[in-house]
C-alpha cells in the first residue's frame, strides 16, 4: 500500500550476530522486552540479537478502518546457520518446537502454524534462511477478542528481517513483510497487519483501493475513553455481548462495536469520560442481576506501530 498521510550466541548451528546489550537485565528496558529476552535465554540457552514488539489492532465501526492498540506482543530472536527454527512461547511452555525452513514441512503444534508458514515463506524469499531461535509472547489472551496472530506475525517478520539486515545489510520494507505474511496466511486479516505495521498514536488508518489514509482517532482528546469490554461466560457469548452492548448504550455509551471480523466474547465501547463509573457500574449490575459473571473492562490506547528495542 502507499501512504498519503554484548554477547554472542554460541554452540553448533548458531549464528554469530551480537546480541542486544543484555536486555533481559537492563532495568531501563520495557518489562515486556526483558521478559521475552529472558525467556529466549531460558528456552534456548542464548541471548537475543533483536527484540521487537507489535501492537494488537482492531477494526473501528466504520468499514475498512483500523487502529493499533496499546497492548503489545513481543518476539525475541537469535540467528542460526543450520536452516532450523526453534520456536517457543510463554503461552505454550510445554510445546516448544523445532522445524526446518526448507524441504518437506515437519509436524508442529497448532499454535505455531502461522509463524511456521510465515518463516518458510520468508526463507523462500531470501530472508532468514539460516534459521533462528525465537520466543514469542502476547499480553492478551484469545478470550479478549483482539487477534494476537497478526501482531505476532509482524513481530516475527520484523525480528527475522532484522537478523537478515545485520548479516546481509539489506532491510526489507514493512510493506514487503506485510505482503509475505499475506502470502503465507491469506486467511489472516490484512487490514489488522496494516495497523500493526503503520499505525500512529491517536490516528486510525482508512484502507481504500490499495492505499492507506490516516484520520484522527484520539478519544481522550475528545473527552472520551475507549475500552474493551470482555464477557466471561461459556461459548461465543453472543447473548452476553448483546446484553452488555444494550446496557452500555442505554446508560450513555457513545458507540459500541465488535473489534474483529468474526463473533467473539468482546466489544469495544466508547465512553464519555464523565460517565465511566456509572456505565461500568450499570453493566456490572445488569450481569449480577442475571446471575452472570461480570465483564472485564480493559483500557485501550490508540498506539503506534511495531518497534524494536534498541
Amino acid at each position: 500500500m502507499t501512504d498519503t498521510g554484548s554477547r554472542t550466541g554460541g554452540g553448533a548451528g548458531t549464528g554469530t550476530v551480537p546480541s542486544v546489550p543484555d536486555i533481559a537485565r537492563r532495568h531501563t528496558a520495557d518489562p515486556l522486552f526483558r521478559l521475552v529476552a529472558f525467556a529466549l535465554e531460558s528456552a534456548h540457552g542464548r541471548p537475543p540479537a533483536t527484540v521487537w514488539s507489535a501492537p494488537h489492532a482492531f477494526h473501528l465501526a466504520a468499514r475498512n478502518t483500523v487502529a493499533a492498540a496499546g497492548w503489545p506482543v513481543a518476539a525475541a530472536a537469535a540467528p542460526r546457520d543450520d536452516g532450523l527454527v526453534r520456536l517457543s512461547s510463554l503461552a505454550h511452555p510445554a510445546q516448544s518446537c523445532e522445524f526446518p525452513l526448507t524441504g518437506p514441512s515437519s509436524s508442529h503444534p497448532e499454535w505455531a502454524a502461522r509463524s511456521y508458514a510465515l518463516l518458510r515463506t520468508m526463507a523462500r524469499a531470501g530472508y532468514g534462511r539460516g534459521g533462528a531461535d525465537l520466543h514469542i509472547h502476547s499480553t492478551l489472551t484469545p478470550a479478549t477478542g483482539l487477534s494476537s496472530t497478526e501482531p505476532l506475525e509482524c513481530a516475527v517478520a520484523l525480528a527475522i528481517a532484522e537478523l537478515h539486515t545485520t548479516r546481509a545489510g539489506t532491510r526489507p520494507p514493512r510493506g514487503r513483510l506485510a505482503s509475505l505474511a499475506r502470502s503465507a496466511s491469506p486467511e489472516g486479516d490484512a487490514a489488522l497487519r496494516e495497523a500493526v505495521l503503520f499505525g500512529r498514536p491517536g490516528r486510525a488508518l482508512v484502507l481504500e483501493g490499495g492505499r492507506r489514509r490516516r484520520i484522527d482517532f484520539d478519544p481522550p482528546a475528545q473527552g472520551a475513553r475507549l475500552m474493551l469490554l470482555v464477557t466471561r461466560g461459556e461459548g461465543l457469548g453472543a447473548d452476553d455481548v448483546r446484553r452488555a452492548q444494550e446496557c452500555a448504550r442505554r446508560t450513555g455509551a457513545l458507540a459500541a462495536w465488535r473489534p474483529g471480523r468474526g463473533p467473539g466474547r468482546s466489544m469495544l465501547v466508547l465512553l464519555p469520560q464523565d460517565r465511566l463509573t456509572p456505565i461500568r457500574t450499570a453493566v456490572a449490575q445488569e450481569f449480577r442481576t442475571a446471575g452472570l459473571p461480570v465483564p472485564r473492562f480493559l483500557n485501550i490506547a490508540v498506539a503506534g506501530p511495531a518497534r524494536r528495542e534498541d
